[in-house]
């Protein structure tokens, strides 16, 4: 009897997570937001120094520094 007890409380404590550390790993959510070979970032709008360049999702725009952007010709 003694023994349950001792394992539902090791559950209940294990259960109880707290909000700081819920949600994806820091280096798993970096991974899954980034586009364009890691070098951009999935984003509602792009800054003043980034620019579109493909979508990341039906919502989001992959934001790229102009340095990374490939080199475009015949314009």
């Amino acid at each position: 009897m003694k023994s349950l007890r001792l394992v539902l409380v090791v559950l209940v404590l294990l259960s109880c997570v707290p909000p700081v550390k819920s949600g994806p790993n820091m280096y798993i959510r970096r991974v899954f937001s980034t586009c364009w070979r890691t070098k951009g970032v999935c984003k509602k709008s792009c800054g003043k120094s980034e620019e579109y360049h493909i979508f990341c999702d039906s919502a989001f725009l992959c934001c790229i520094d102009k340095k990374y952007l490939p080199i475009q010709i015949g314009k």
